[in-house]
């Protein structure tokens, strides 16, 4: 355009600032020296005064253009161009004052556009207002949730769209790689498509973009409880629990945290203080309940369970965990009031979900008690049906599972493999199928000094699950090739993370800890792999009476083959053939404590128990009921008592209407404790 700094007399100001405009970011020189031109042919000029601050920050002397801009600003404090412009040079000259005053200016003329809410954010922690920030980080989200585009994604991913919504958030971040609310909703698309690591790292990015986020935080923490990351959950939710808008749910959120890390008395105290303020709070209630049936405070637990029904007579689950203490009589007004809320559910057109089974389960509790046993077996019935019906279990796909499990683990394989593995003897894994006394086991283990009881800990079934998602995405053909390629450095390193992720469970500083998970029975061939040291105990029971048992007690999550009696027969038929499968491939690597034994000889039981640990013998293991720690499991009310005999035959009253699970056993159901014969 030859000489940039003079403005040709034909040219009009208009298409002289739009030339000197055009310059900026490739020459902002030949820009700035156009701009003052304009201003020595027209006088004070506005839009050149702007171009010469955006010139100037563009060659690296943000203060000069501060200079220019500021007073601009204060002459058009209602320009948003000249604001922007200011908040740039201000934050580039580290005058962080000036910039923030001019972004707070911006974001009450432009409240809908969140870029400028999140850099105040920003800006606003740099100088400690951080009370400040989380607010201008709620603003821009606010903002941010009117968006067209995140509007279109987020449409697509609720339509079952996960292909669209990802290409229309792809787009807007080659636009905006920095922004966090199409970063989480991203980050929500991949969860979705089941891809948990790279929902991680988007949902992570979102917080780190915007630490007020809230829901990208209580989201972040979801996804870091479904992996297992407690310590990390526990750090985000204690900072989402002190967002200044207060949500009583997200204090909720910590309780849980703290509950999945075995801390009940902390979980208990938030639950108080939240009950305190609004005492009509049946859900908290419950909350409060479950924590102090764990830290063995049952009377306190019951009256918080019966405050939740008084405010909600329907709360099925309430109900429930007040028959589920197991030491508790439901009396005849209870089972009117429970009578009732069924037909109230019923009425509301609700006869199937999470009340009405929880109903039914509780009504069966307190018929039995009764020794109304086909009142009480009917109810069980009604409970376990509907239960059954909401989830998925394919008894043969399970059995064909555990077959190929005990294929693998043989002895000439075991042999193979050779040495191995983490050689820490810390964990003493309690296998089994629930209610078969393992409970019992944990409590009697935890009264020595050397023994720290924890709780069913899930660390090895994701590390299995882990293993077995190189099978199911095609990296080798079977379970059995992908243990074989396992190094020993690959086997030793999975053993130590087993040992470094149960760390968080463990408090009392004992050298030996106790995990409870019974469904570890399907994995001791993995621990033996990866925790040559560890010692492996089964607790067995009687199979009519542990099936029995498993079937009438819904449990909160998992153990999915309690709901039907032919389900849980054909489980307990597989999980007998892999113990004796591996029995026979690794001879004395497990002991088993047969439940009517223990009964019946407590001390003589517990002996043997202790010296196949290496454990010297020590008399508080027999007085177990004594030992003060928390329970979580559902007998945890019966283990605080000197051993029942009671339970044993306890099944015998129901075996009119047992046939089905009779059957699925087989011969099983009659030559225990012994095999069958083959």
């Amino acid at each position: 355009m030859g000489n940039a700094s003079a403005v040709p007399a034909t040219d009009s100001i208009q298409t002289a600032l739009a030339d000197a405009a055009a310059l900026l970011d490739a020459r902002p020189d030949a820009a700035l020296a156009q701009a003052e031109a304009i201003l020595r042919r027209a006088g004070r000029l506005p839009p050149a005064e702007l171009l010469i601050g955006q010139a100037l920050r563009r060659l690296g002397k943000p203060k000069a253009a501060l200079a220019r801009l500021a007073p601009l600003a204060r002459q058009h404090p209602t320009v948003p161009a000249i604001l922007w412009e200011l908040t740039q040079a201000a934050q580039e000259a580290g005058d962080q004052r000036q910039a923030i005053g001019a972004l707070e200016s911006l974001t009450r003329q432009q409240p809908g556009v969140p870029g400028g809410w999140f850099l105040l954010a920003g800006l606003l922690r740099t100088v400690g207002r951080d009370g400040d920030a989380w607010r201008a980080d709620l603003s821009g989200v606010h903002a941010a949730s009117r968006d067209r585009d995140l509007l279109a994604a987020a449409m697509a991913m609720n339509e079952g769209r996960l292909d669209d919504a990802a290409a229309l958030l792809s787009a807007r971040a080659d636009r905006l790689a920095d922004d966090p609310a199409g970063t989480r909703l991203m980050g929500e698309v991949q969860w979705r498509r089941g891809d948990m690591n790279a929902a991680l790292a988007h949902v992570e990015r979102a917080v780190v973009l915007a630490p007020g986020f809230d829901l990208a935080r209580d989201f972040l923490i979801r996804l870091l409880l479904q992996n297992n990351r407690l310590s990390e959950a526990l750090a985000h939710a204690e900072t989402l629990a002190r967002s200044p808008i207060h949500n009583p749910g997200y204090d909720l959120i910590r309780a849980s945290v703290l509950v999945r890390l075995g801390d009940q008395d902390a979980a208990r105290a938030i639950y108080e203080s939240l009950l305190a303020d609004r005492p009509d709070q049946p859900q908290v209630w419950q909350n409060l309940g479950h924590a102090l049936k764990t830290l063995g405070r049952q009377a306190d637990a019951v009256h918080a369970y019966r405050q939740a029904v008084h405010h909600r007579p329907t709360m099925g689950e309430a109900w429930w965990s007040l028959a589920n203490l197991k030491t508790v009589t439901l009396d005849a007004a209870d089972i009117a009031t429970m009578e009732q809320a069924l037909e109230t559910l019923a009425r509301d057109g609700q006869t199937e979900g999470e009340d009405v089974f929880h109903l039914h389960f509780s009504l069966g509790k307190a018929q039995e008690d009764r020794k109304a046993d086909e009142a009480a077996f009917r109810h069980y019935d009604a409970g376990n049906r509907l239960r059954r019906a909401m989830i998925r279990h394919d008894a043969g796909e399970f059995s064909a599972e555990v077959a190929a499990t005990a294929a693998t683990f043989s002895a000439p394989f075991i042999a193979a493999m050779g040495d191995g593995g983490c050689p820490a003897p810390d964990p003493i894994f309690i296998v089994g199928l629930p209610r078969a006394g393992s409970t019992l086991v944990e409590q009697i283990l935890a009264s020595h000094s050397q023994v720290e009881g924890t709780m069913e800990l899930p660390e090895m079934m994701m590390i299995a699950s882990r293993l077995q998602s190189r099978v199911d995405e095609g990296e080798f053909a079977d379970f059995a090739a992908m243990a074989a390629s396992l190094t020993p450095a690959d086997r030793q390193r999975l053993g130590e993370e087993y040992v470094e992720q149960t760390r968080v469970h463990r408090q009392s500083g004992k050298p030996r800890f106790i995990d409870k998970m019974p469904n570890n029975w399907q994995h001791i061939g993995l621990i033996k792999l990866i925790l040559p040291n560890a010692s492996i105990i089964d607790a067995r029971r009687h199979p009519m009476g542990c099936c029995f048992s498993g079937w009438k007690q819904h449990f909160a999550r998992g153990q999915a083959f309690t709901y039907d009696l032919t389900d849980i027969g054909l489980y307990y038929r597989d999980y007998v053939a892999l113990m004796a499968a591996y029995d026979a491939a690794a001879p004395g690597r497990v002991h088993r404590v047969i439940y009517e034994q223990m009964v019946a000889d407590t001390p003589g039981e517990v002996d043997r128990l202790l010296a196949h640990l290496g454990l010297d013998f020590e008399t508080a293991c027999l007085s177990f009921w004594q030992t003060d720690r928390a329970v979580r499991t559902a007998s945890s009310e019966q283990v605080r008592q000197p051993i029942y005999t009671g339970g044993v035959d306890h099944w015998r009253r129901f075996e009119p209407w047992l046939a089905p699970l009779t059957d699925a056993l087989g011969p099983i159901a009659h030559s225990y404790p012994d095999l069958p014969p083959r």
